[in-house]
């Protein structure tokens, strides 16, 4: 039984957007491993901006400097 973990910043994504994700991961472990969708398991979790860092700033302190 497959379990995938995404972990993408907390910001716009849409619930559309976040159905396509399970669906397009589910698809390729089936297509390339051969992995039974009826159970795969897809958790996507968003992380707020201030949780999040690249290269020692968080990722909302980042983009305030346009980076």
């Amino acid at each position: 039984m497959p379990f995938v973990n995404i972990k993408i910043t907390k910001e716009e994504t849409t619930t559309a957007q976040k159905q396509d994700l399970i669906q397009g991961v589910t698809k390729l472990l089936a297509d390339i491993l051969g992995k039974n969708p009826q159970t795969t398991v897809v958790v996507i979790e968003e992380v707020d901006t201030d949780n999040w860092g690249i290269e020692g700033q968080s990722v909302t302190l980042r983009r305030k400097q346009g980076r």
